[in-house]
């Protein structure tokens, strides 16, 4: 599993610096990426290094598995009441319908909530700092965090478990 890291910089040039420690320390590319203003975004950072700004992906996962548990359950509820009529295959039907639905509820939800890093730092944002998230295992933060804290980038107390990367 993964750990995600923060750090902010004052600019691109010192992100770029940072993003380049990382790398130099094992951070594969697709694991770092950056969060800034919308303005400086749009303006200066490529598409590929921006992280998405809402958390789409995790609600639509914690959807998916709610829906699918309410699902499972009264399925098994349908079951267990014979006048009912319903059967294993009717229970499993009535798991998969409850995660796809509430897969689909978490995804609208989540894409007007922002991400956790874009809450947690939005002082940071709308100071204009621009953050460099790393994605990495527990051993190769070891050696990117001193390299990128090096760069002049400073931590930001921030160490979450990412099962999105």
């Amino acid at each position: 599993m993964k750990t995600r890291c923060v750090f902010s910089t004052f600019d691109l040039a010192a992100a770029r610096t940072a993003m380049a420690a990382a790398q130099e320390a094992g951070i594969d590319d697709r694991d770092i990426s950056l969060v800034a203003r919308e303005d400086i975004e749009l303006e200066r950072i490529p598409d590929h290094l921006m992280q998405g700004r809402n958390d789409f992906y995790p609600a639509a996962l914690r959807g998916g598995a709610c829906g699918g548990g309410t699902g499972l359950l009264l399925g098994l509820i349908a079951v267990a009441v014979p006048p009912l009529g319903v059967t294993f295959a009717g229970a499993a039907a009535m798991t998969v319908v409850g995660a796809v639905f509430g897969s689909w509820i978490g995804e609208l939800v989540g894409f007007e909530v922002p991400d956790v890093v874009s809450r947690k730092f939005k002082d940071e944002i709308a100071a204009g700092r621009i953050l460099v998230v790393i994605d990495a295992n527990k051993e190769q933060l070891a050696l990117a965090e001193p390299a990128v804290a090096r760069t002049g980038a400073t931590q930001l107390p921030f160490h979450a478990y990412t099962a999105l990367t």
